[in-house]
């Protein structure tokens, strides 16, 4: 354009401002002008929010290198102080007269890997690889909290760590240990059910055992029963038997004392007597015997006996022979 003028139109996202003879004159986001080169001098500050990466090893407190890796999100909150700062100054095609631009970031990461730094220091390996939640709560509310970064007129706005490394040799000593603690755990598990099937197995034998008792009480109580309801039956007929010879006792004596009763009034009669009382009834040889003893118990007082052979005869007969004839 002739005569020296330009034309500028900023982004909305973009705050501009011009300086005429070292004075701001013009300032905004999303400006449009017309300015004189020789006099003026254009600041750009972009107001939009920036991710930047980064990438930085430290070390835990257990001495192992370690990579963090993630990403800040920051915005320009106050540009007038950031220009103050930083020369963010273009020139009339719209490219950056310096290398301040790209020192903003830089800065940021190198505030974020202080705060990471100090945590990690304080750390052991084992803990930093799993405080990821921890390590970005710390740095973001240091950097939100940091008088230098609102010096800078910059507001952050996230931070996310995207992973933590240890080196490669520490990585494979790690995984070894974890798939040997994965194995021991497993180990532990198959341990854990034998020894519950074996636990099962005892249970189930306790049980049978247990059953086999309680069955062997339950026939021990049937022939306990059986032996006490034979040993009653057996006492019953004890007592049976007992009461039957007392009662066969009792009858005895009982036709003992009838009989005693009955011989009792001729126990003390002479035979004599009780020949006259059975005369009639008793045979004739026997009443000749009986009077022969008499004869002979009173022998001493007989002078002469004179006996005739028919009384013999008679006393000595039989019956005749009927097979003679």
């Amino acid at each position: 354009m002739p005569f020296g003028f330009r034309y500028i139109k900023a982004a909305p996202t973009t705050y501009t401002i011009q300086y005429v003879n070292g004075k701001p004159t013009r300032e905004g986001a999303g400006l449009s002008f017309f300015y004189f080169v020789p006099n003026s001098v254009i600041v750009q500050v972009p107001i939009s929010s920036v991710d930047v990466p980064f990438v930085f090893n430290e070390i835990s407190a257990d001495f192992q290198d370690v990579t963090l890796q993630g990403q800040l999100t920051y915005r320009i909150s106050d540009a007038k102080q950031l220009a103050r700062l930083l020369n963010f100054s273009v020139s009339p095609y719209g490219r950056y007269l310096s290398d301040d631009p790209k020192k903003l970031d830089e800065r940021l990461v190198s505030f974020t890997q202080v705060m990471a730094s100090a945590i990690t220091h304080r750390l052991k390996l084992r803990d930093v690889l799993g405080a990821y939640d921890a390590i970005v709560g710390e740095v973001l509310q240091g950097l939100k909290s940091s008088a230098s970064v609102a010096m800078l007129g910059v507001e952050v706005l996230g931070l996310s760590i995207i992973s933590i490394k240890p080196t490669p040799e520490t990585a494979k000593a790690l995984e070894a240990d974890a798939r040997e603690s994965l194995l021991r755990v497993a180990d532990e598990a198959i341990y854990a059910r034998r020894n519950a099937a074996v636990a099962q197995e005892r249970l189930i034998k306790e049980n049978e055992l247990n059953t086999e008792l309680a069955v062997e009480e339950k026939k021990r109580q049937i022939r306990e029963a059986k032996m006490a309801a034979n040993i009653a039956v057996e006492q019953q007929r004890a007592l049976l038997l007992g009461q039957r010879v007392e009662n066969d006792r009792k009858d005895a004596d009982a036709k003992a004392y009838g009989l005693n009763a009955m011989l009792t009034p001729i126990r003390d009669l002479d035979w004599h007597t009780l020949m006259a009382i059975s005369a009639g009834k008793m045979d004739p040889k026997l009443t000749i015997a009986m009077a022969f003893r008499d004869l002979a118990d009173h022998a001493e007082k007989i002078g002469e006996l004179n006996i005739s052979p028919d009384l013999l005869n008679s006393l000595m007969d039989r019956e005749p022979d009927t097979r003679k004839k």
